[in-house]
């Protein structure tokens, strides 16, 4: 049982001021394993403060001493991925083998490309007209993260503070307290000046809504639901802050019959399934051509039949449970509503399967005959369910991917280059995938519509953190 009743605040481990307590519970097998103290509006008061402190003298240090940061803190993260990947299997599901190969990994990799952006940025340069353009930190960055990539999350938020010289205070996940807490204690030992790394647990209406509105916080960046987002755009509005956003997604994937079909539906499936489903950019939406549509269903219900899961502790290709009972509840409620709406169940349903009774797991699930009008189409479900849907032309194609209130991914799958790049210049998304292969670390990840603004990673998600001055030459 592990007992988490500290906060990271001015570069020490300190007890809270808020009272409440949360359980920290396994998925897998619906135990506890932990309790995790709460803070509350006057926690995020002192680790507010503590980071509007250490602004004045971080926002000086040169850009060859914040890469130096970056480097301990890549050497300190590369020897914990084994700590951060076991501590996200055991809150939140994550299976072990994705959990230190992509969850814990993600952590290294955006660090990496961020130093790389760093160090292409110029903080400082000449315009076209002969003034002169700087870029500085924007100040106290509010960051508030979610349970389903922990941190990978964290990592596009407060490297590029550290590596701009802004300073933050972290609200994590109140779910996945474990991995943030391993994060804190890297960033410490990476020597990251006391302040302007600040962690306070707590949940969105207490802590997040307390950070959002916090006059001293210049900048919030959120990952979360459109619902979520909206709140948190709200309580900012008054102080005339930035925010930055990463939110919901229903992405088409659009499966032409020029493609290598049995490999792209078996990726797609297996890509919609990945992480059970709990990604913001999953391609839930797969529209197929329909000289292709009959073949596609009978390799879609095979992946989806051949889809292992099992215990996340273990090793393994298989997926894990959903995180909670909230989150099992909604996606059977889902996988109900597509029945009752009259698509075609494929494979999977209601229920869990055989032998995994204990924990939050689900059926991999994939409706067929779907239309773009039903809930299942148009709601993002957060579990590993995919619906399919047949098109006549490309035209048709583009129209339902971009019916959706969602723009944050788009997949495609064809066998004409022409084709990939025309398609994906008309899909109204954020990220284009082609052909089972999405954009790296490094490129800017966000979407358009409801799915957010903004953009994290790589030199625009450095820019996302700083302010722009403008001045003429010296002149006599």
């Amino acid at each position: 049982m592990q007992i988490l009743d500290r906060f990271y605040i001015g570069g020490e481990w300190v007890s809270p001021v808020g009272t409440e307590t949360l359980p920290i519970m396994n998925p897998a097998s619906n135990s506890r394993i932990g309790t995790l103290a709460l803070g509350n509006a006057a926690d995020v008061d002192r680790a507010v403060a503590a980071a509007r402190e250490a602004f004045e003298s971080y926002a000086r240090t040169t850009k060859a001493e914040r890469l130096a940061l970056l480097h301990r803190l890549l050497d300190l993260t590369r020897r914990r991925q084994g700590d951060l990947a076991r501590a996200m299997t055991a809150e939140m599901g994550a299976p072990a083998t994705m959990s230190h190969d992509v969850q814990a990994e993600s952590g290294i990799g955006h660090l990496e490309s961020f130093i790389e952006a760093l160090e292409a940025l110029d903080e400082e340069e000449t315009l076209p007209n002969g003034d002169i353009l700087t870029r500085e930190p924007i100040g106290v960055v509010g960051m508030i993260t979610p349970w389903n990539w922990p941190i990978n999350q964290i990592a596009l938020k407060v490297i590029p503070a550290l590596a701009t010289g802004a300073t933050c205070v972290l609200k994590p996940s109140e779910h996945t307290p474990l991995s943030a807490n391993i994060y804190a204690e890297i960033v410490h030992e990476a020597g990251c000046p006391a302040g302007v790394f600040n962690l306070v647990h707590g949940d969105g209406p207490t802590v997040g809504a307390a950070l959002s509105r916090h006059p001293d916080v210049a900048m919030v960046s959120f990952t979360g639901s459109t619902r979520a987002g909206v709140n948190v755009s709200r309580n900012a509005a008054e102080g005339v802050k930035r925010v930055t956003l990463e939110l919901g997604g229903k992405s088409p994937n659009l499966v032409f019959a020029d493609c290598d079909l049995e490999r792209r539906i078996a990726e797609g499936v297996a890509e919609c399934f990945d992480n059970t489903g709990q990604s913001c950019n999953a391609p839930t939406r797969m529209l197929v051509e329909r000289s292709c549509y009959d073949r596609a269903l009978e390799l879609a219900r095979a992946a989806a039949e051949a889809q292992k899961v099992g215990d996340p502790a273990l090793e393994g290709d298989h997926i894990g449970p959903l995180f909670d009972r909230i989150q099992y509840d909604r996606v059977q409620a889902m996988i109900k509503a597509g029945i009752a709406e009259g698509a075609t169940l494929l494979a999977g349903g209601p229920g869990k399967p055989e032998g995994l009774e204990q924990g939050w797991f689900v059926r991999p699930t994939i409706f067929a005959d779907v239309t773009n009008d039903m809930r299942i189409a148009r709601e993002e479900i957060f579990g590993p369910v995919l619906v399919m849907m047949p098109f006549d032309t490309e035209d048709e194609a583009i129209r339902i991917a971009n019916d959706t209130d969602y723009g944050l991914a788009a997949f495609v799958q064809t066998g004409d280059a022409e084709r990939a790049r025309r398609v994906g210049d008309r899909l109204r998304a954020g990220v284009i995938a082609v052909n089972g292969r999405g954009p790296g670390y490094g490129s800017p990840f966000g979407g358009y519509k409801k799915s957010g603004n903004g953009r994290e990673g790589g030199i625009l998600g450095l820019e996302d953190y700083q302010e722009i001055k403008v001045r003429p030459p010296f002149a006599p």
